[in-house]
Parts: structure tokens; sequence; C-alpha cells
């Protein structure tokens, strides 16, 4: 009797794989390799990313800063009750005005004695008020007598072996203004070059008046003439009440009184006529409506006023909605002071403005209505002034004592307010959204913000996803799904290669061919889109219910040969009737009666809304045909993807193809044209050229389809190569670029949940 072996397993389980399937060590090695290469590859993508992050978010986060105010070092002067207080703009040179209208220098910076100036007045000559303009370093002097003189400090740097800033302090003649007898309260200039007014209050015999000269000088070829007085105006019958204090603006048009109950009087000069334009109430409805201190901001357009309960306003010109004339209007409310403003300084490089009261001090910021910086000082502060750089603060104290701080605020204009939410502007009726970076002026107020930028891009890809989305995706259906294989293996390369032009020719070709042949061809163009696609439906229609046997006649996949001469001829037909429809349907009326046809007159008479020749229709047109390529590619490789027996299970079972096609293939496919949309749209997002070139690049509010937009993309083209390293529009265009990351980031984020929910739902194996 035998006994049967029953083999044993071998002692190795690698024993089980034949030698010639076994991979070599170096191979084990390599794919070993390999496989922390891709991960560290893919650690290494994501530390980009967040380090692009990171290096972006640092050049936004000093938008969002304070100022910074240290005291650097105090100096002592002799002791008075000074007027005046001014500053060169290095800061080393201050002067004080006395009561006398004494003028005095100092050397905060180097060992030079003060130096007292003598204008040379006639002996006797008693000063009365003095004003200060220190956008051009102008003093105005009037006297007991009822003249007035107007002094230039000319500071300039000398170069050496001591650098220093000297000065040269230059009074011109007494001019007489007013009545005899007349005695000046207070005293103001405008100088706008071609124009000269000076505006005094006057006391004569008890009463006070308003009192007014012009000023006149000629230009000669080389150099210039002496000042001249003009003509002479008694304006205190345009204004009821005592006068108290007066401002005249730097363009010498606009004259503002306030009186002593609580008024202030808008006086306005055109030519050699004055007239009343405006009585103001700063503080009508309050308690106490009196006003302690009226003081222009940069550019004379925008007034400070405080009441002696220390409540701080800002008043603007503009002209009101339905008016004709600037008129001031109340913009700006900040916290209150302690008690009224004794000293004010506006900034002279933009909307800042420093005031404050005893030993309190606030900076603050008229545009974005902010506190740039406050405190409460260890002195009682008399005087105070802004330096030309806005780097530094000056403060004269009641012990004569000149304090000299150093100032940091760089970004003054940019608050998230300022950026993302509506700010009413100086010159504007109401609060708005508005980017407009630069100006044409130093007292340019900077409108920076986000919101127009974003409706802009939202706008150009709307209208760009608009077109391609329909086009590409019921394109690559046909193709995919219809399409004789042999004619397929020449469409796909073809839309292949489209995407292949460079965004800067699509964008020339939108500019100089597109926008100018659409700009009369709207007509033309509604015709298109409603009878081209109307026509195909109908063939559709009329080719499904048509008698099998004639079908036959065409092979399955080519019944475009058909169809594509008919469509062409009828897009033909719809372009060629444009002008019919325009001058049934398009129709406008002159105030002659004459009627036009005109498409472009029409739709702005109609809407309310501008026709521009560069609009998003241009901008959807050719930003469309540059996105249909990559949909177009990405779909159809998702749609040939479906395996083959569902196609075949399918028909098998009664569905005509397109049935197949919609209801099996689609939903199938649905996870990867979902992608191709999303791919599509962030080519849409991040477009520049075309944007820039083919619209008029004006950051607008609205969809209107015959208006251009701004996007974020090509304002950071135009914008950055004129912006200053580190300053406010550089490090606000990194803000756009910011945005712009974070909306795509969004978008692709939701898009992958989208987009594996659709994958889960529709998965076949």
């Amino acid at each position: 009797m035998s006994t049967i072996q029953t083999p044993q397993p071998p002692s190795h389980s690698d024993d089980l794989v034949p030698e010639r399937f076994r991979a070599s060590k170096a191979t084990l090695a390599v794919d070993k390799i390999m496989t922390y290469a891709i991960r560290l590859g893919g650690v290494m993508v994501i530390a980009a990313v967040f380090g692009i992050f990171v290096f972006i978010f640092s050049q936004i986060w000093p938008l969002f800063g304070s100022a910074k105010v240290e005291e650097l070092e105090s100096f002592p002067i002799a002791p008075g009750d000074y007027k005046i207080l001014g500053i060169d703009e290095w800061s080393a040179l201050p002067f004080v005005v006395g009561p006398d209208g004494g003028l005095t220098f100092f050397d905060i910076e180097g060992d030079r004695p003060p130096q007292a100036v003598d204008f040379g007045f006639p002996e006797g000559t008693a000063i009365a008020a003095v004003a200060y303009r220190p956008e051009n370093q102008l003093l105005i002097y009037g006297t007991e007598l009822g003249e007035f003189s107007l002094v230039n400090i000319n500071y300039k740097m000398q170069f050496g072996e001591n650098q220093q800033v000297v000065q040269n302090a230059e009074a011109g003649p007494l001019y007489k203004l007013g009545p005899e007898g007349a005695r000046m309260v207070d005293i103001a200039y405008g100088d706008s070059g071609a124009l000269k007014l000076a505006v005094a209050v006057m006391e004569i015999d008890g009463r006070t008046e308003l009192h007014a000269a012009t000023l006149t000088q000629k230009r000669p070829l080389i150099g210039s003439s002496a000042i001249e007085i003009g003509n002479q105006f008694n304006l205190t019958d345009l204004v009821q009440g005592d006068p108290q204090s007066i401002l005249v603006d730097r363009k010498a048009e606009v004259i503002l009184l306030a009186t002593t109950d609580g008024n202030v009087h808008y006086l306005h000069r055109q030519g050699e006529n004055f007239t009343h334009r405006q009585t103001i109430r700063p503080f009508g409805g309050l308690d106490n409506t009196d006003v302690a201190s009226m003081d222009f901001l940069l550019g004379d357009v925008s007034v400070v006023f405080t009441n002696s309960d220390g409540v701080n306003y800002v008043f603007s010109l503009y002209i009101p909605e339905n008016g004709r004339d600037r008129l001031f209007g109340k913009i700006k409310e900040f916290p209150p002071l302690p008690t009224s403003a004794d000293f004010f300084s506006m900034s002279l490089r933009n909307k800042g403005f420093l005031l404050g009261s005893g030993n309190f001090a606030s900076l603050r910021y008229s545009t974005t209505q902010d506190i740039r910086w406050e405190a409460e000082l260890p002195y009682e502060i008399e005087l105070a002034i802004l330096s030309g750089k806005n780097d530094r603060i000056i403060f004269l104290d009641t012990e004569s004592k000149l304090h000299t701080l150093r100032l940091y605020d760089p970004h003054p204009a940019t608050n998230f307010q300022s950026l993302f939410g509506k700010i009413w502007y100086e010159g504007s009726s109401e609060p708005k959204f508005e980017w407009q970076s630069t100006g044409g002026s130093v007292d340019f107020e900077p409108k920076l913000s986000q919101i127009p930028l974003i409706i802009g891009t939202l706008k150009g890809t709307l209208y760009a996803m608009l077109f391609a989305v329909p086009i590409a995706l019921l394109a690559a259906i046909y193709t995919s799904q219809f399409l004789q294989p042999n004619t397929k293996r020449f469409v796909k390369p073809t839309m292949e290669i489209m995407a292949s032009l460079p965004s800067v020719v699509l964008g020339f070709l939108a500019a100089l061919w597109l926008a100018p042949l659409l700009d009369t061809k709207v007509p033309s163009l509604i015709l298109i889109i409603i009878m081209v696609p109307t026509l195909a439906f109908l063939m559709g229609w009329g080719w499904s219910n048509t008698p099998k046997r004639f079908r036959l006649l065409i092979q399955p996949g080519n019944e475009w040969l058909v169809f594509m001469p008919v469509l062409l001829l009828v897009g033909w037909m719809g372009w060629i009737m444009g002008p019919w429809l325009e001058s049934w349907a398009f129709v406008v009326t002159e105030p002659s009666g004459l009627k036009i046809a005109d498409f472009r007159r029409w739709w702005p008479e109609v809407t309310g809304t501008p026709f521009n020749q560069r609009n998003s229709l241009v901008v959807g047109f050719m930003m469309g045909f540059a996105v249909i390529p990559i949909i177009f590619t990405v779909s159809e490789d998702a749609l040939s993807n479906v395996p083959n027996a569902l196609r075949s299970g399918s028909l098998a079972l009664g569905a005509s193809r397109w049935q197949t096609a919609m209801r099996i293939v689609l939903p199938t496919a649905s996870a990867g044209i979902f992608s191709a949309v999303m791919i599509g749209l962030g080519r849409a997002v991040g477009e520049t050229m075309i944007v820039v070139m083919a619209t008029g690049n004006t950051p607008i509010m609205d969809f209107n389809i015959f208006s251009g937009m701004r996007t974020l993309a090509a304002n950071i083209a135009v914008e950055l190569p004129e912006a200053p390293h580190g300053g406010t529009l550089y490090r606000t265009l990194f803000l756009g670029a910011m945005v712009l990351f974070m909306m795509t980031f969004l978008v692709n984020t939701v898009a992958e949940v989208l987009r594996q929910h659709l994958r889960e739902k529709y998965k076949t194996i």
C-alpha cells in the first residue's frame, strides 16, 4: 500500500512568483526613489503656493496699519504769544510769527542763532491780523490801518561744507483795502496765478464789514512784474450776521465767511462779480451751533469744521442731484474732540489733517474717515504744523518749546472701508465704489476701491462664458457622439491649434477689426442669434421626421454636410437684413421731429446706459473664442472616454443616438465636462491682453453688454509698471492679486467638490 504525499507549501512566498516576473533590486530602488521624489514634488508645489500667498500677504498687510508717531527732540525758544507756526519741507528751519507780526526762524538741527526778519514796514505799522498759506509758504499781514502785505518765504537747501536749509523772507508793498479808518479783524488770500483775491473782515465805526480786493500782475516774456491792487468791493450786503472768520480758496473763486450766529456764507466770484450762493449751518440741529474753527483741506475743496463741544465735520463742494452749481454738503463725521480745536494743520501730501486742543492731538484722514493717530501729550499745545513731506509734526507748547515728532504714515488712504466699501469722495454727490489711482494734481484724492475691478472681472467672464460654453459643449457632444471618425481626425486637432493663438493677437484683432465691425452691425447680430439657432432646431426636427429611406441617403455622422450650407446662408441673410431690422425697431426721434434709425443712439435713449464701440460684447466674442478650444478639448475627451458598453447597451435597448448621448453619455462624463468648464472659467478670469486691448479699460459698475470694464488682471498689467515700489498703489495692486487668487481658489475648491460628487454619482465601475 502506497502513501500519498501531500505537497508542502514553499517556505517563502517569493518562491510563488516565477523568476521572469520578479523585479530587480535596481528597479525596486528606482521605484522607491521616484515615490519619494513625487511626494517631495507635491510638498514643494504646496509650499510654493503657500509661499506666494505669504509673500502677497506681506505686501498688502501694511495697507491696514495705523500711523506711528515718535518724539525726537525739543527746542526752547524765546517766550511769547505766537500766532503762526510754519516749517520747511525738510523740517529743519521752522518759524513763528509773534503778535506784533515779528517773524523769527529757529535752526533746530544746527547751531545757528534765531534769525529775526525786518520787513521794513513804515514805522508805527501795527499788525492786526496774520494768515498763512503753507502750500506756497505765503504769509498775509493785515494792519490796523486797513492795509495788507504779502510775505513770501523762500526755502532752499544750501550745499557745501555744512549742508543746511536757508531762507529768504521777502515782503511786498502795503496795499490799501477797504475805506479809510477801517481796522482789520481777519484776512484771507487766494492766488491761482491768473486770479488773485484778498478778503478781509474789517471794523468800521463799531460795525463789522466784509471787503475784498482783486490784484493783478502782468506776465512779461522774461521775469515777472509787481503785483498791483485792482478793483475793491464791499461784500457786506451779501451776508447777514456779524462776520467772525474768513477763508478764500487758492483759485480765488470761493469765499467762506463764518458769522457769530453759527452760519457760514458761501460767496462765489466769477470775474468781477460776487454772488451769494449758499448759507451753510454746519451744526444745525445740535445744542451748540457755533463755528469754533473752519479750515481748508489740501485742494481747498473740503472744509473742516468744529464747534465749541469738539464736534468735527467735513463739508465738501459737489453738484447736488438735479443741481447746476457746486454747493457745500457734509460728507464726513469724525468722533468729537474733548473741546473745540485750538490748532489745525492740513497735510500738504494728502487729505490728512492735525487738530486738537490742550494736550490732546489727533491726526485724521478725510477720505477714509479714519483716525490715524491721537494721544494726550505731557505738555499743553499752543500751535502745531505738519511738515511738507508729511514725515514730521512740530508742536509749540505753552512754555515756548518746539517739539519735533517723527511721523510714519505711508498708507493713510487705505483701510477696509476704502478698499471694499462705499466712500464719499470730494466732488461726488453720493458715496460710491470707485477706482481712480492717479490724478493730475497733488491734491488728488486716490480712489482705490476693489469692487469695480471685481465686478469688471465677473462681467468679462460672464459674457465670455455665455458665448463659449454652449458652442464648446455642443461641439464636443456632436464631435464625440455623432461625427464620422474620419472627419473627427481633422476637427479635433484644428480646435486644439486654436488654443495656441496668443492673447495679444486676439486682443489686436478685437480692437482693430471686430470692434469697428460690430459697432454698426448689432441689429444684424441680433438677427443671426435668433435665426440660426431657430433654423437649426427646425432642421433637426424636420430631419428626425424625414422618412428613413431619405435619411439613409446620407451616411450617419455626415448630416452636417446638408445643414452647414443652409445655416451659413441663413447667417448671411441675417447679416444683410440687419439694416431693415434697425429701420423698423431701433428708431430715435430728434428734437426737430426727424426720425433716425440708429441702434447706437436708440440703446442709450431707451435703457439709459451708454453704448461704446469697445464693449463687453466684443470681449465676450473674442475671449470666448480663446476659451472655446480648452472647454471643447477636455469635454470631448471626457465624452469619448465613456465606455462603449454603455452606448451599445443603450442603443440595443432601443434608445436613439440623441437619447443615448444626453441620458447616458453626458451624465457619465459630467465630472469631466464640469472640469472643462472650470478650466475655461479660470482662463477667462485671468485673461489680460484681450481685456486691455478690446475694452475702454474703464472701471465701471454695471453689467451693460455695450459698455466696457476693467478686470483685476488687466488693472495689474496696466498700473503696475507705473506704481512706485512699496507705495500705496503698489501694495493695492498686490491686494488685487490676492483677491484674484482667492476668487480662483474658491471657485476651484467648489468645482473640485462638485466634480467629486458627480464622479461618485455617475461612476460606472
